[in-house]
């Protein structure tokens, strides 16, 4: 049986806040009165205006409770209910205009309840508006709920006086069990939902996350729902316990409720038709539009969802696109995209930068006597089409898989990897460095791509989006080994006896050195693939000698980058900055890398209490923003010494020049590259069929030599070789 209160009238827009929760002293208003920060030059009404307004159909429980500003026109209010303490601001004969919809200045045919009233906003057709302060200028038009309960959270996970557990709201990331569930609050980023579901076993860390979580919010009951200044909502529903900011734009929406939309000048938010938001936080600079249900997310800043997308118990970073799909139980770090209708998506983790492609279906079947594992991808990780894994899986930096369905468990520990389920021959089959053998056009161009789309207007964490950096450099340190390794192990000796691990690298070093024919040879690698079918490499001297110019290339252009930002630095003052060169693991913390040793500094610090709250954490983050480029310089450094192996008092200034004629040999390859894979598209029959004649095709997709990116990329070739020729003969 529905419970439904029968309380007098008289009571309706009093007693918000059950006085048993009241500071000694305070009224039900004390946190409104904090709360609010425009005009307390109020005033009561005149006689006259009373006269006045009741002539224009408006009611109040008790006119005295109707506070207004000076300038105050009673015209401007007609057919409004007025209940408990109402303030309004100045209204003036004034429209307002957005999107060519315009509205006169006032209040019409609305019911509102003990509410704070910015200047000159419309509010007009609202059924029923309680409890919310009002920003000026705002436009509030036909609505049928705008409303918040005294023990609202507004998206947070804590839980206000006198409430249970139970009501707590947390997001169960990463996995359906909810072994690894987060508390979302209003600031939250990448990084911390990566820190809270990664070390679970740390008892003191995770109780410490919550404190934070708490410690950050206030407890008491009585807070009242905010839109901020210039917002528009028009022909919505319901808009219940929802904290707005300013400039925001909400059409359509069917339900909002328990919620935080971030929203500003410069990084206004919208929400579109039918959409169902609950239990979540929306960052600044989002787009959410036609239909999207989400429930328990969180949205970073300048994301996007649309058409239909159903993102259920999960955090998408910043820069991103959900549309068309379903997403649950995911962790997905910034630069994630996601179009297509029949993409799914479920207990994962995705490190950003990656591409769901149509039809690929990451853990849709239960392969255990539970709920889906999980699975775990390194950035740039793209599912081609159709393409269905088992969970647990784990994947490097930019896998793409081919289409096809995967039989079983899958653990990728190459990075840039082609992976192809070869069903004729009922193997896996994997090619290391694909990309930068047949792809390097859209390799090179995903890194600028991100980069342009980081729409972030406070960039206070430093985002890396290049392919080469300190967590892909470290996968191909360990795919150099792992290729050495598989090598040795599958070459045919004449004795036919197996070696063991060192024996089997070192031989497979010796004959990927020499460039060895192995074209006879059937590369093998175990530990792959939860089966005992083969898992063959192919293509594997090219990818050994492509990985290692790589590193020579990546070492090169950081030095050079921190030549540049120091053009007074001589080479005994750049190797002196460097410091003591060592290779450290690092981690990719919400789209910012770190080395291992300073996340557990940052570890030790909250335990030890000298990191004691959420914003000392974000500025742990920040100050690693600042020193990654060094960090990162000194891990380039490190990585070019150890491909070569030369120790730091073998680095002259002869041997940099020789790895800079180097390097801008293997930049030389990869534009090269840039070229020749995009040039495929015209080239292809397949491609040009479509086309009456060459002509056409060049007006439908441009002409090859006037592609933007290919020109910039031909641009930088040119300034690298102006700065390997300065270097060589300027470098003091």
């Amino acid at each position: 049986m529905n419970k439904i209160s029968k309380i007098p009238v008289t009571g309706l827009g009093y007693n918000f806040v059950n006085p048993g929760y009241l500071p000694h002293g305070e009224n039900e208003y004390y946190l409104r009165e904090q709360q609010y920060k425009g005009e307390r030059n109020w005033r009561n009404l005149t006689e006259a205006e009373i006269r006045q307004l009741t002539a224009n159909g408006n009611t109040s429980d008790n006119w005295q409770n109707i506070l207004v500003s000076e300038i105050f026109d009673t015209s401007l209010i007609k057919q409004c209910k007025f209940y408990g303490l109402v303030r309004i601001g100045k209204l003036e004969p004034f429209f307002l205009e957005f999107h060519d919809v315009r509205l006169p200045v006032g209040l019409y045919n609305s019911s509102i309840i003990s509410c704070d009233l910015g200047d000159n906003i419309v509010i007009d057709n609202v059924n029923y508006l309680s409890h919310y302060i009002i920003g000026s200028e705002s436009i509030l038009i036909n609505i049928n709920e705008v409303s918040v309960s005294d023990h609202s959270k507004f998206g947070n996970g804590i839980i206000k006086r006198g409430e249970k557990e139970s009501v707590r709201i947390w997001m169960e990331l990463c996995n359906e069990n909810a072994g690894r569930s987060v508390l979302a609050f209003d600031g939250m980023q990448t990084g911390d939902a990566w820190l809270w579901t990664r070390y679970r076993t740390d008892e003191v860390l995770m109780q410490k996350f919550r404190e934070f979580t708490e410690k950050k919010f206030d407890d008491r009951r009585g807070y009242y729902g905010t839109i901020g200044e210039r917002s528009v909502i028009k022909n919505c529903r319901i808009i219940k316990d929802v904290m707005i900011g300013t400039d925001a734009y909400i059409k359509g929406a069917n339900k909002l409720k328990n919620l935080t939309i971030n929203s500003s000048a410069e990084s206004p938010t919208q929400i579109g038709e039918g959409c169902e938001l609950v239990n979540g936080i929306i960052g600044f600079g989002c787009r959410v539009f036609y239909g999207v249900k989400a429930v328990r997310f969180f949205l970073a800043s300048h994301s996007q969802l649309k058409y239909g997308a159903r993102l259920i118990n999960s955090f998408l970073g910043d820069n991103s696109t959900i549309s068309c799909c379903e997403v649950l139980n995911s962790l997905l770090l910034p630069a994630h995209e996601q179009h297509h209708n029949n993409s799914f998506l479920c207990a994962s983790v995705l490190m950003g930068q990656s591409n769901m492609a149509a039809g690929a279906t990451i853990g849709s079947n239960h392969n255990s006597r539970g709920a889906d594992g999980e699975l775990m991808a390194g950035r740039g990780f793209w599912p081609g089409l159709c393409v269905s894994l088992k969970h647990n899986s784990r994947f490097a930096s930019f896998t793409l898989i081919a289409k096809g369905d995967f039989p079983a468990e899958l653990n990728i520990p190459i990075p840039f990897s082609l992976v192809s389920n070869d069903v004729s021959k009922d193997r896996l089959v994997i090619m290391p460095a694909y990309w930068f053998m047949y792809n390097m056009y859209a390799l090179a161009r995903n890194s600028g791509k991100y980069e342009s789309r980081d729409k972030r207007s406070f960039k206070n964490q430093y985002l890396e989006y290049d392919f080469l950096a300190p967590d892909s450099v470290n996968e191909i340190f360990d795919a150099l080994q792992l290729l050495k390794k598989a090598t040795g192990e599958s070459w045919k000796n004449t004795s036919r006896k197996s070696l063991n691990e060192a024996s089997a690298i070192k031989k497979g070093e010796e004959l990927l050195d020499k460039k060895t024919s192995l074209t006879k040879t059937e590369i093998r690698i175990s530990g792959v693939e939860n089966t005992s079918r083969k898992v063959v490499l192919v293509k594997v001297t090219e990818a050994y000698h492509i990985f290692k110019e790589l590193i020579v290339y990546y070492g090169v252009t950081q030095l050079i980058s921190l030549l540049e930002k120091e053009p007074d630095l001589s080479f005994e003052g750049l190797i002196k900055k460097l410091g003591k060169v060592e290779r450290h693991s690092w981690t990719n913390i919400g789209g910012q890398l770190m080395p291992v040793p300073v996340i557990n500094q940052l570890i030790r610090g909250i335990h030890s209490g000298k990191i004691d709250s959420w914003d000392a954490v974000h500025g742990f983050y920040h100050n690693c923003s600042d020193a990654y480029p060094l960090q990162k310089a000194q891990h380039a450094f490190a990585s070019l010494l150890e491909v070569k192996g030369i120790k730091p008092g073998g680095f002259t200034k002869k041997i940099f020049l020789q790895y800079l004629d180097e390097a801008l040999s293997t930049k030389e390859w990869m534009v090269k590259g840039i070229y020749e894979s995009r040039a495929k598209d015209y080239e292809n029959p397949f491609r040009q069929m479509v086309y009456e004649t060459k002509k056409e095709m060049e007006k439908v997709i441009g002409k090859l030599k006037d592609n933007t990116f290919i020109v910039q990329q031909e641009t930088e070739l040119q300034e690298f070789r102006k700065k390997v020729k300065a270097f060589r003969h300027g470098l003091k």
